[in-house]
């Protein structure tokens, strides 16, 4: 069981870091061809060349698209500070267990099944509201009205559909919800092994 585990936990660390990828670059993506410093930058350059967008068309779409960003900004912070919270507490947890395998606490493994529960919970629901937000924020006016002036350029990969990045996030948060709730499930079995190694010892 404990190795089933480590195994269940390294793939949930690894999940986490892939949520905060999927989320910034969904971020860095939509911003389309303005930078704003930071995680904000673009995949384009204003002074490109190459850009369909001049004049008054560029300025149009920039200021678009900084409205757009401002509106997603909720969500890339609150993705980086839960993935990277999340994969730090599981980072512990695997660490603390390979310290303590031999000699696993009852409280410590009671406090692993609080902590898998509540991450499979709560990492459901942050699925459906950030889904949810991503939604309302591609049914605004704003979004409507960059995509249009996109389209007229040849460039409809700019759309207010559900940005594949997005999506990815949300698939690995709901694999993230399974996994810690099969951790839960193993933290149950082991808890009620040690309990029965702990009761065999007192009797002999």
């Amino acid at each position: 069981i404990p190795f089933l585990s480590g195994i269940v936990q390294m793939l949930e660390a690894t999940l986490n870091m892939l949520v905060l990828v999927c989320v910034v670059a969904s971020y860095i993506i939509l911003s389309g061809y303005s930078s704003n410093g930071g995680l904000a930058t673009s995949f384009f350059s204003i002074n490109s060349d190459y850009s369909p967008l001049e004049g008054e068309q560029l300025k149009e779409v920039q200021k678009l698209d900084r409205e757009f960003i401002v509106m997603r900004a909720p969500e890339l912070y609150t993705g980086i500070g839960i993935s990277i919270a999340m994969f730090a507490i599981t980072l512990a947890i695997i660490i603390k267990g390979a310290q303590v395998l031999h000699n696993m606490s009852l409280k410590w493994l009671i406090l692993e099944l609080i902590f898998n529960i509540l991450a499979s919970l709560g990492y459901a629901a942050a699925v459906g509201t950030y889904l949810y937000f991503v939604l309302q924020i591609n049914a605004t006016d704003v979004c409507k009205r960059r995509e249009l002036l996109y389209a007229r350029y040849g460039l409809n990969w700019m759309n207010c559909d559900l940005a594949g990045s997005d999506a990815a996030a949300a698939c690995f948060g709901i694999l993230l919800a399974i996994f810690y709730c099969v951790s839960a499930i193993l933290v149950v079995q082991f808890y009620r092994k040690v309990e029965k190694q702990n009761k065999d010892t007192l009797r002999s």
